[in-house]
């Protein structure tokens, strides 16, 4: 292991410098940190400000309260977790090179990124599961709201046992004056943690974004050929509308997917990279490379609730609702309707005004009489 190395960091399994410490000694000057320092609040404030609201829409409202939403909401703990725990002590961990607090939250420093990166991705691979599980197979049964708890459990579960070793192996250590946080592994497993770092890549990166673009792949293709199997009773002036709407969800998730995809990958790139070559981690520019890879990989927590805002009606109601006391938000009285009144309610106004119009039809087109 080369001495050289920025920072010591555990909020990704393919931190493959941590059970070293760092001699060399990185700063920034007073403008870059003050400009670093900015963009990581902005990201923080942004992030804590959508994910709360997206957590508070799904579950001050019944009508959102479904199994997909669940995954919604567990997505957002996880990502409030990583902007809380993780963005702030490792920005600043990384722009000064010394750690300032203490063994407690060196364990959390290790542990919960990858805890809450696992639960993100899963919670979307379970999202797309169960929407293709809906439009390919609609009369199989579906997952009920209890049994949606219990993939959850499991979800934070799995999360936390892939993370422990790091959680157990972290100290703080102080290596020519200055402290670190390291995970230290044991000197005689080199190759089980070789192993343990790459199966955290593939477990929580590659699989996943393997199976959600195959399955959604198969609901793309089966919705916009429109032949999603359907109830006989369903009318058939029904079936483009709820066709509509599995595009515009199944469109909705493909935008979450591919961002998180595309924000995570220069990260775990980078750190493959420094695997094959260790000495990039001597080089001067490499903090400034580090903390723009981080900021990118940590903005995956800031797109979702935007994401969700610009696509789904019933979000923007949300939002607008959630922050109605902005001067310049006004939500109509349409977005109490989106979120407030029952569904079936819905479908009985909507019976009501298909009956009306055709109502008037007739009475603008008399039978003609029969001879």
């Amino acid at each position: 292991m080369v001495a050289c190395i920025l920072s010591t960091d555990g909020n990704s399994s393919s931190d493959f410098k941590s059970n070293t410490t760092a001699s060399t000694a990185f700063s920034l000057s007073s403008w870059q940190l003050a400009l670093w320092a900015v963009a990581y609040l902005f990201l923080i404030l942004v992030a804590l400000t959508g994910n709360i609201t997206v957590i508070w829409i799904i579950l001050a409202h019944k009508r959102m309260q479904t199994v997909t939403n669940y995954f919604i909401v567990n997505l957002a703990l996880a990502d409030t977790c990583m902007a809380t725990f993780n963005v702030t002590f490792n920005f600043v961990y990384a722009s000064h090179n010394i750690w300032y607090f203490g063994q407690a939250f060196c364990h959390s420093q290790n542990f919960f990124p990858v805890t809450a990166m696992f639960v993100s991705i899963y919670s979307m691979m379970v999202i797309a599961v169960d929407r293709y599980m809906a439009i390919i197979h609609p009369f199989q049964p579906r997952l009920s709201t209890r049994h949606t708890k219990v993939v959850i459990g499991a979800i934070w579960l799995v999360a936390s046992g892939l993370a422990f070793p790091q959680f157990l192996y972290s100290t703080v250590t102080v290596d020519e004056g200055v402290t670190k946080c390291i995970v230290d592994w044991p000197e005689d497993g080199e190759d089980k943690v070789l192993v343990y770092h790459l199966t955290v890549i593939i477990l929580t990166y590659f699989l996943p974004l393997v199976v959600i673009p195959v399955t959604y792949s198969i609901m793309g293709v089966t919705l916009w050929r429109q032949v999603v199997p359907g109830h006989p009773l369903v009318r058939v002036q029904q079936r483009p509308k709820h066709i509509a709407a599995k595009k515009r969800f199944v469109k909705t998730m493909v935008v979450v997917m591919v961002t998180f995809s595309i924000c995570w990958l220069p990260y775990h790139l980078y750190f493959i990279l420094g695997t094959f070559r260790q000495d990039i981690y001597c080089h001067k520019f490499i903090q400034q490379v580090y903390l723009a890879l981080f900021w990118l990989a940590m903005s995956s927590t800031t797109y979702n609730p935007i994401i969700y805002c610009c696509l789904n009606q019933r979000f923007r109601s949300g939002f607008r609702l959630a922050f109605r006391c902005c001067p310049w938000v006004t939500p109509p009285d349409e977005d109490k309707l989106e979120l407030f009144q029952s569904q079936s309610l819905l479908m009985t106004i909507h019976k009501n005004h298909t009956k009306m119009s055709l109502s008037v039809r007739k009475a603008s087109f008399p039978e003609t009489p029969k001879e």
